[in-house]
This record gives C-alpha cells, sequence and structure tokens, in this order.
C-alpha cells in the first residue's frame, strides 16, 4: 500500500439477519455500530446490482466491517479475511459455542485455523 494508506473497511455479503449479529458480535466482538440502506440505484451504479440493500457495520474503532443482507448467494473461491485475536483457545469455544466448525490445517508444519460464518465467507483466524 501507498505510505499512509490504511485499511478502512471490509465488505461482506450474508445472508441470514440474526446469525450475522451472532456472528460478528458475540463470536469475534464487534459491536454494531450503524445500520443504513444501499439504494437500488447506488446499489447499480456502485456493484451493477439493481437493488436496494440494508447493511449493517460492526465495528470496535480498530476492524470494520460492512455485511450487506441479501439473498443472493456467492460461490467459494479464493476470498478470505484474516484477522488477528487476542486468545485462540478462547475464540475457538466462542465458535463451538455457536455451532462454528473451526478448520485446523497443518501446512509445512505451522498450524493454520480457519472458520466460515454462517453464509459461508471465509476467515484466516491468528493469534496476536
Amino acid at each position: 500500500m501507498a505510505e499512509g494508506a490504511l485499511l478502512n473497511h471490509v465488505a461482506l455479503q450474508c445472508n441470514d439477519k440474526e446469525k450475522i449479529e451472532t456472528f460478528f458480535t458475540e463470536v469475534l466482538g464487534l459491536p454494531i455500530k450503524k445500520k443504513f440502506t444501499v439504494s437500488g440505484e447506488l446499489s447499480e451504479a456502485i456493484f451493477g446490482i439493481n437493488e436496494s440493500v440494508d447493511v449493517e457495520a460492526y465495528d470496535n474503532n480498530e476492524t470494520r466491517f460492512e455485511i450487506f443482507i441479501t439473498q443472493t448467494e456467492e460461490k467459494h473461491g479464493y476470498g478470505h479475511v484474516c484477522i488477528e485475536i487476542d486468545n485462540k483457545k478462547e475464540f475457538i469455544d466462542r465458535c463451538k459455542q455457536y455451532g462454528i466448525k473451526p478448520m485446523f490445517i497443518t501446512e509445512s508444519g505451522k498450524n493454520l485455523l480457519f472458520v466460515r460464518d454462517f453464509s459461508g465467507n471465509l476467515f484466516e483466524i491468528k493469534e496476536k
């Protein structure tokens, strides 16, 4: 990134409003800060999708996710978000409490941890 450039937010698409809050608030510990709607006209101009969409922003003043709530499903690819957490064991326990299955992968002697939210978005988890 250019000098001084910072990541402002990550936008994801999810389709189960109740489970969105569970994942982002209860599992990741990010409070909901804002709700807004993107009009169909603006959505068409930006994304090429002519539909109005509700958005919820989860933000702890360091990390911000904007979650676009839609019934349109995305196909899985290589896209994922990598986040750092304070305590991997506590995180894994929270995942299991909410029915999220941690994926443990060993590659070249390293233990990797990935989880999918309730809409299938992929997260790589690293301990600080």
